[in-house]
């Protein structure tokens, strides 16, 4: 009964700068909203720089992964997930031990690899795919990644889209119409 809103957040600035946390608020009507608690805090190895964006998958069987980017001096791709589906506010996160589980491929900027959606399933039961934001030379990618259990994932040959000329792409994402 209630819609989850994360969001980047500076806590001591009103611009873009280091300490990037995840705000998070809820309403029932998507009119009125409840400020909460930060949902995560830059306080990993793999995030230090900001928890930046990211994107939620329920699973069929109710779980829920949070795939977003964390930045240090690589842009690397973390998983969380509630610490308590039974709380419907999902106060509580919990970052995976495994974290990062995906780094950027070889020959890729290191900060410009960002920003994973998840929105989609595959044909095969438990298959799911994730798109990420890049660059290769001038040229904007979308990457796609194919993962079973949002631990382990396996990098496609081809570019789920790729446009000559446009730079750095950034939230890439995904809609089923």
């Amino acid at each position: 009964g209630w819609y989850h809103l994360f969001y980047q957040y500076n806590p001591n600035s009103a611009i873009w700068v280091e300490n990037i946390t995840w705000g998070h608020a809820v309403s029932r009507d998507m009119i009125h909203w409840l400020h909460l608690p930060y949902a995560m805090l830059p306080d990993q190895p793999y995030d230090l720089r900001g928890v930046w964006t990211g994107s939620a998958t329920t699973l069929p069987d109710g779980n829920i992964m949070m795939l977003y980017t964390g930045n240090t001096n690589v842009q690397v791709q973390n998983l969380a997930y509630p610490a308590n589906l039974s709380d419907p506010l999902l106060l509580k996160w919990v970052k995976y031990s495994g974290n990062p589980v995906i780094a950027p491929p070889l020959g890729i900027d290191l900060l410009e690899f960002r920003d994973p959606s998840s929105a989609w399933a595959g044909i095969e039961k438990g298959q799911w795919f994730v798109t990420i934001g890049s660059q290769v030379g001038k040229t904007g990618v979308a990457f796609i990644y194919e993962t079973t259990d949002f631990k382990r994932y396996k990098l496609l040959d081809e570019f789920l889209h790729s446009v000559p000329r446009t730079g750095m792409w950034e939230c890439v994402d995904l809609y089923p119409v």
